[in-house]
Order: structure tokens, then sequence, then C-alpha cells
């Protein structure tokens, strides 16, 4: 007789990223550091371009959408359902510069709200995905 073994998965493997950020308040941090440094510092320019007068909606929606992204509450899709971020992303022009003043901007964020060491590799590595795949451009 064969008998079955459950694993149990390891308390990190339970710890999603979201807790890991600390919870809401610490992904709205991060959100809102990102947002600020978009809209202060000139080397972002090219990125706060792209997002028009104000940038109260995309805060709102990143917030969102990180949430679940990171293991938390599935804000986003509770909202507006599925993120479909190519295609939400599509009417704006978005290449190289964008994406990496994008990841920039966003580590600068992370860092700042002291995210180091293996979560900040591990988060960066996740962002240059998806922010690549963003890209519409080549150049």
């Amino acid at each position: 007789m064969v008998k079955a073994t459950i694993q149990t998965p390891s308390l990190e493997e339970l710890v999603t990223y979201y807790d890991r950020l600390g919870g809401e308040q610490g992904v709205r941090d991060i959100v809102e550091r990102f947002y600020d440094l978009m809209d202060l510092d000139l080397q972002f320019k090219a990125l706060r371009d792209t997002h028009g007068g104000t940038l109260e909606p995309a805060r709102m929606k990143l917030y969102l959408f990180l949430s679940g992204w990171l293991g938390g509450p599935d804000l986003y899709v509770e909202r507006f359902g599925h993120p479909r971020l190519r295609a939400r992303h599509m009417p704006f022009s978005i290449g190289i510069v964008e994406r990496d003043q994008w990841l920039q901007c966003m580590a600068q964020a992370l860092q700042d709200q002291g995210v180091e060491g293996e979560l900040f590799d591990k988060l960066m590595a996740a962002f240059f995905g998806v922010a690549d795949w963003m890209r519409n451009r080549d150049d």
C-alpha cells in the first residue's frame, strides 16, 4: 500500500509579498512615494509626461492593482474586472526609456520604504517582466 504524503507549506510560502511589504499601508506608501518621485524628479520626466495633468487616477489604480498582484485583496479586479494590463496601456507611448524610468522610479520607491535584499530583488525581477511587456515601441 502506498501512502500519500502531504507537504505543508513553509511559513515563508504562506506570507505574501503584500504582507511582507506591510499590507495595505505598506503598499500605499510605496505607491505614494513612486508617484511623488515621478512628479518631482526630473530624471523621470518622460515617464511623468505619459500620465497627463494629474496623477491621482494612476495612484489609485496602481494601489488597487498592486494590492492583488502582491497577494493581498484583489481590489482592482473587484472594481474594474480583469486588469488587461497591456490593452489598458496601449493608448500610452511606452518605449525603453519609459520602461526604464518606471523601473528606476519603483526601485527608488521600494528602497525609500526600506525594501531591500532578496525581497527587493524578487520584486524588481517581477516588475521588469511586466514593465517590459507593456512596451509598445521598439525604441
